[in-house]
């Protein structure tokens, strides 16, 4: 065993990289040879600890399995020519991932631990993290509320865990969406600005109906009307009329994407219009009927920029071809610049590991 700081190191013997392709990896499923552990018992987080990667045992009676006490993030690493790792905006997952916690009721992690923890997660797995467009290492963080019990109370006794996963692609292929007339992703006054676990359970019945009309995702409208466009399967939502940008506000039914902040300071300091507004569903359908719909475009830490090849709405398929000036395929490039430090980074954005 070693420790550095408050943070107890057990390596793993033998590594499992020399079986893993990847040219050929299947997004987050395989998985590095270390994780970050710390555990939440008597009112205080223990000694955090870094363990080879493995399963965790749990009583059948924890409450993540009964009343669904669990919050994540989701980061990435990335690592230049030069063999350097850097984060992106990492405090801000830090502080996201606490603020999901509070409204789940769960305990807020301390920021140095947080970062101490990861950064030597990243140092010691730092041969999972490949160089080179496309690759990257994607982290989770996550809590789970772990007492045993069944009673309708909030746990107290927590697991907070970071596990990392080489990744690549998120998406392959065209991405054609369809906008939702019936279900909802989250309610005023829910978890929607959460990224609570049960948020993305709730989509996967109605995301699979979307599929079977030819649909990879679905964007959300709000619950009450459905008139307005909030956000697109796992991502915030960006719509291009004309030269302008438009995106809805974040709320509590809407994520605070990192990803999205990003853009729209990028698209602000390139001189582009950026709207922060409701985005009505009749708005973009007659934008769309008018030709003046350009693009629209999904954002989030997996995928960075997806551009979607079509919408549906009203069992009408409206294709959108994106223009050689994209914005979003000039706001993907600008964010990898940065991210793989190809470009300067006046935001201070990019966080190196050392």
């Amino acid at each position: 065993m070693e420790t550095i700081s408050t943070l107890k190191i057990e390596k793993r013997s033998n590594s499992k990289i020399g079986d893993v392709d990847f040219n050929n990896l299947p997004f987050g499923s395989v998985f590095t040879d270390h994780m970050f552990s710390c555990e939440y018992v008597n009112g205080q987080w223990q000694q955090s600890e870094i363990i080879p990667y493995g399963p965790i045992p749990m009583d059948p009676g924890a409450k993540v399995f009964h009343y669904g006490q669990a919050v994540f993030e989701g980061m990435k690493a990335f690592k230049d020519d030069n063999g350097k790792v850097f984060l992106f905006r990492p405090e801000d997952n830090w502080a996201r991932i606490n603020k999901s916690a509070a409204r789940l009721a769960m305990p807020e992690f301390p920021k140095e631990s947080f970062m101490e923890g990861l950064k030597e997660l990243l140092k010691l797995d730092d041969a999972w993290i490949k160089s080179g467009e496309g690759n990257s290492l994607y982290i989770r963080p996550f809590v789970i509320a772990t007492q045993s019990g069944v009673s309708a109370s909030p746990s107290d006794r927590y697991k907070f865990i970071i596990i990392l996963s080489p990744a690549q692609s998120y998406y392959a292929g065209e991405v054609n969406v369809v906008f939702a007339e019936k279900y909802s992703r989250a309610a005023d006054g829910g978890v929607g600005f959460a990224k609570a676990a049960g948020n993305y359970a709730a989509q996967f019945y109605p995301t699979d109906l979307a599929k079977k009309e030819g649909y990879q995702q679905i964007i959300w409208t709000d619950a009450s009307t459905h008139e307005f466009l909030e956000e697109a399967g796992t991502m915030n939502v960006f719509f291009r009329v004309g030269d302008k940008l438009l995106t809805a506000p974040t709320n509590d039914r809407i994520l605070d994407g990192i990803t999205r902040k990003s853009v729209i300071q990028l698209a602000k300091d390139a001189g582009i219009d950026v709207e922060v507004r409701q985005v009505s569903v009749k708005e973009i359908v007659a934008a769309a009927q008018a030709g003046e719909l350009k693009e629209i475009f999904g954002v989030g830490t997996a995928a960075v920029v997806v551009p979607f090849k079509s919408f549906g709405y009203q069992d009408v398929n409206h294709k959108l071809n994106a223009p050689e000036n994209s914005y979003g395929l000039k706001f993907k490039k600008m964010l990898n610049d940065i991210q793989y430090n190809r470009a300067e980074d006046k935001y201070g954005w990019r966080v190196v590991v050392k």
